[in-house]
């Protein structure tokens, strides 16, 4: 049994407080702000993600929360026509072993928190900004903002896009900015027109804008992201923005697409940061996990999904004695670059040629998904929703 670190209390720090310490290891979770508590909206959650929560012990509790989602539906956002629709239902669920479905983050957060507060091995601590670290042969320290330090056999850094431990680790500065900024709102479903509704995805694709709708909170609400490819060059996180400026924001919407955008209130607005992908994310007991590893934009929807993949696989690598923990971190990081880097990457390009194509290239867009059936789309996703080895060593 170890003593091991985690700098952040999101779902990747969180997810991966609940691997470990179901492994045996006393697990000490270093959360910056006082409270333990998430943020932001709705995302979604292909089967992968599922797959992770089962083993991490929190899956039904998700799904109780989860709304499991029927079809995934691609509109033209010049016409307003629909371009392809990919049923995720029976046969989705059959060919992948777990449904997509969409969340409010919170009700994502809040099962891994509440597991990780019944856990006798998990210790939660807020207002503990881990800002460096020093170790040793046998150990590492984390060193926090007001000079307090900890020390464990481990340190896991999941402290998200501006990382600290990356900081020190890796060392490659600033987060990429896209030059995208998303507009989200969350409004309650009964204000929602009655043919606006539905158990569904639905995404507007225009000339560099893109509108996401889609239910959360068990259906009792909605979720609306829209996103312009607007030159944005300042990181903004959680930025309130006057309704009649999204409005301005979106001139070319088709009704359909507009009437959802006009039910939006209290408007949050981010610029969407990714980083390109690295090699090494460990050094000696030191790794990272999740956005600080391997941030990435929302195009693939594979944020969240990535970061359980990380905790489920660093648990069961770290399944033993601390005194190989080197080497297990190592394992580690080579098991799951590779994947990651590729989704990183694969999301970039989704939001080019997917999201936001203009001219000639939405047009080919747009006849090349029409030609697709279920089962292409289905195995287009596999190496995606559909690869579970990231849990190799547990029995899958």
């Amino acid at each position: 049994m170890a003593d091991i670190l985690i700098a952040g209390g999101g779902i990747g720090g969180l997810a991966a407080a609940l691997g470990l310490a179901r492994r045996g290891h006393q697990v000490t979770v270093l959360e910056r702000r006082d409270l333990f508590t998430e943020v932001g909206a709705g995302i979604q959650l292909g089967p992968n993600a599922f797959h992770a929560l089962d083993l991490l012990g929190v899956g039904r509790e998700v799904r109780e929360r989860a709304v499991l989602i029927d079809e995934l539906r691609f509109m033209d956002g010049v016409t307003g026509e629909q371009v392809a629709a990919l049923a995720v239902t029976e046969k989705y669920r059959a060919r992948f072993g777990n449904p997509y479905a969409v969340v409010h983050r919170v009700d994502l957060y809040l099962p891994l928190l509440e597991a990780a507060r019944r856990s006798p091995g998990i210790e939660l601590l807020g207002g503990c900004h881990v800002v460096a670290y020093e170790q040793w042969a046998g150990g590492v320290t984390a060193v926090l903002a007001d000079g307090r330090r900890r020390t464990g056999d481990a340190l896991i850094g999941a402290d998200g896009l501006h990382s600290a431990v990356r900081r020190q680790l890796v060392g490659d500065g600033s987060p990429r900015i896209s030059g995208h900024t998303i507009y989200r709102s969350v409004i309650p479903v009964e204000e929602v027109p009655e043919d606006l509704r539905g158990n569904n995805v639905v995404l507007w694709a225009g000339p560099k804008w893109h509108l996401v709708h889609y239910p959360v909170t068990g259906g009792s609400h909605f979720n609306l992201a829209a996103t312009r490819d607007d030159g944005a060059a300042q990181a903004l996180a959680g930025v309130p923005a006057e309704h009649g400026h999204v409005m301005d924001s979106f001139p070319g919407l088709p009704g359909p697409a507009r009437r959802v955008l006009e039910l939006g209130r209290d408007w949050k607005s981010w610029v969407l940061c990714d980083r390109d992908p690295v090699d090494r994310w460990t050094e000696g007991r030191v790794a990272l996990l999740g956005d600080a590893a391997h941030p990435m934009l929302q195009y693939a929807a594979q944020g969240a999904c990535q970061a359980l993949e990380d905790a489920v696989l660093l648990s069961v690598l770290l399944d033993g004695s601390e005194d190989d923990f080197v080497q297990r971190l190592e394992k580690y990081n080579a098991a799951r670059r590779e994947r990651t880097a590729r989704v990183q990457l694969v999301a970039r390009e989704m939001g080019r040629v997917l999201y936001h194509a203009a001219g000639e290239a939405r047009v080919e867009r747009n006849a090349m998904l029409a030609a697709l059936s279920d089962e292409d789309m289905y195995d287009k996703a596999a190496w995606l929703h559909g690869a579970y080895d990231f849990a190799w060593g547990d029995g899958n």
